[in-house]
């Protein structure tokens, strides 16, 4: 018998209450999270009973959260990013300003210190990547717009909170509390230079970033092309797991960059790889496995007692998380010219907190800034958060409806003045009349437009990006901004002249209502449709008066057809 076996103990406990408590979750029609973050509360120190070792399982999740930003890294691509920065930045920045307000104003009526106070409220402020990313996979959005949006803010996030990770240290002397040095040791705040501080931090960012895109996107491809090349499932799952954690330990040892944020990044450069779908499939059990561990060790921080002895506080914390902060998200995004969809998306994915808010509040308290009673409002909000967010996300559906009803205020708000919503006075006669209307300009959609530019076949393009829509403009194609499913979008692409309607988005939800207005104004047009699974494609056979397309089905199609061709090529030249 072995003297210490703290680490498998951990582990068999945090998965095996896990999966009990998980399916119980689950049959009660609850989300399987919740049943995690239940697993952990009866296993952490606050509950009679078995207690499991919360070193290990912190360190257990922190190679969770590794993985699971490697699993975003890998979904999200350079492009991506650059193409949601003109939404995601400035949003990202003003929504951590308003929220960490928020939380000050809070802390200061409790009386704390401006310190707690900033502490406090930049914790409240910063979501989990990690709990959105299972959110947005388990209704299959992840690789929409408005999920490349949602991540790409709180990649902004978490960017922003590096940032403070480094400098609050410097300057929490100035604030009340205990100043650090670069190396951690207490001296007098008077001797840190915070300029030169914050240079080093930038540079140190700015280095390992470059790295990864000069070096990086060459380099790790190739390693994963030479563990593939052996023919050995097990070296390649080796290889993808190595270099996500090994990038991960070496970001935040050499440049000071967090495990997350290095992981994600280990992961965007493994994408430009033509093996990322593969390294995603294999490395997918093992981050499911660590992803329990991570919420599971997130339940063992909680302290029960927060609940009865300050019941208001939490309340007030909760109600900034999940109503304060998203609520800011909703009008930022809105009065950045976006769908209500997409605000509520990224509201939606804000009302949350997570893994930093935890650093930040362990930073907060070794620095003597903020009282254990945050730390606790934190732990216990950020729980309560987690297992209201998918909540959250189906009251966005009903929501999305009522306002963008037609007649309603934020219908008329999305489309006054704004000149992306409208097509020019100049376009040309002969490009509004048997035209096709082109929905979505992701990949399959700008491949459908370089064949119709190729064929001088006219069309206009309906996209919720406005930057694409901006871009296709300054290349003299027609193109409108806004959400295809709402009649003023169509209307605006003149699809009630058009010979086509082609719905090349990967977002099936407004299929339907598009298909629907299109044959309200033009009873003779054609459409066209793509889906992504059996189930989708027979329904909207059924439902629809439309050409259905699936992405497997013309693939194994085209496939088939070369084979036959070139077996019948055979045969017909003497072939055997």
């Amino acid at each position: 018998m072995p003297h210490n076996i703290s680490l498998i103990t951990t582990i068999a406990a945090a998965l095996g209450f896990g999966l009990v408590l998980g399916y119980i979750a689950t049959r009660l029609r609850l989300p399987a999270l919740v049943g995690y973050l239940a697993a952990g509360i009866m296993l952490g120190p606050a509950t009679p009973g078995f207690v499991a070792d919360a070193a290990l399982a912190g360190q257990l999740a922190e190679i969770g959260v590794m993985l699971m930003m490697f699993g975003v890294g890998l979904h999200f691509s350079l492009d991506d990013l650059w193409a949601v920065r003109k939404v995601a930045l400035p949003g990202a920045v003003l929504q951590i300003a308003v929220a960490t307000g928020m939380g000050m104003a809070l802390s200061h009526w409790w009386g704390w210190s401006i310190g707690g106070g900033l502490v406090f409220g930049l914790a409240l402020s910063v979501a989990s990547t990690v709990v959105l990313l299972r959110a947005l996979e388990e209704r299959g959005i992840l690789d929409t717009f408005n999920g490349r949006i949602a991540v790409g803010w709180l990649v902004v996030e978490d960017l922003v909170t590096v940032m403070v990770l480094v400098l609050l240290p410097a300057v929490a002397g100035s604030l009340g509390g205990t100043t650090m040095d670069a190396h951690g040791v207490a001296v007098p705040a008077g001797e840190v230079d915070l300029l030169s501080t914050l240079t080093i931090t930038l540079g140190k960012v700015g280095a390992f970033i470059a790295l990864m895109l000069v070096v990086g996107r060459k380099l790790f491809p190739w390693i994963l092309w030479q563990g593939a090349r052996t023919g050995s499932r097990e070296l390649f799952t080796l290889c993808v797991i190595a270099a996500a954690v090994g990038i991960a330990y070496g970001s935040t040892h050499f440049f000071g960059v967090s495990f997350a944020l290095g992981a994600f990044f280990a992961g965007m450069v493994l994408r430009e790889s033509e093996l990322a779908h593969r390294a995603a499939q294999e490395s997918l059990p093992l981050r499911d496995a660590f992803a329990v561990l991570f919420f599971v060790s997130v339940g063992m921080l909680f302290e029960p007692a927060i609940v009865t002895e300050q019941p208001f506080k939490l309340l007030a914390v909760v109600a900034i998380i999940v109503f304060g902060k998203s609520v800011a998200a909703f009008l930022l995004v809105v009065l950045l010219r976006y769908p209500a969809k997409t605000a509520l998306m990224v509201s939606a994915s804000l009302a949350q907190i997570g893994e930093f808010s935890f650093i930040l509040a362990a930073l907060g308290m070794s620095l003597g800034l903020m009282p254990a009673e945050g730390q606790s409002l934190i732990l216990a909000g950020a729980i309560i958060s987690i297992a209201l967010n998918p909540v959250v996300f189906s009251a966005t559906k009903p929501l999305e409806r009522w306002l963008t009803r037609d007649g309603s205020v934020m219908s008329n708000f999305e489309r006054a003045a704004d000149p992306l919503a409208e097509l020019p006075m100049s376009v040309p006669h002969e490009h509004l009349d048997g035209q096709v209307v082109l929905v979505g300009y992701g990949r399959v959609g700008r491949r459908i437009a370089e064949v119709l530019l190729k064929h001088s076949i006219p069309f206009v393009v309906a996209e919720q990006n406005r930057e694409v829509v901006d871009q296709l403009r300054r290349q003299g194609i027609h193109a409108v901004a806004g959400n295809a499913g709402e009649p003023a979008v169509l209307i605006q692409a003149h699809v009630a002249r058009a010979s086509m309607l082609v719905i090349a988005t990967p977002d099936t939800f407004h299929v339907r209502a598009m298909v629907e207005t299109a044959r309200l104004l033009n009873p003779n047009i054609k459409s066209v449709v793509r889906t992504h699974s059996d189930e989708e494609a027979e329904l909207l056979r059924s439902e629809l008066p439309a050409k259905i397309f699936m992405g497997e089905e013309e693939l194994a199609n085209g496939m088939t057809d070369f084979v036959i061709k070139n077996f019948e090529r055979k045969q017909g030249g003497g072939g055997h």
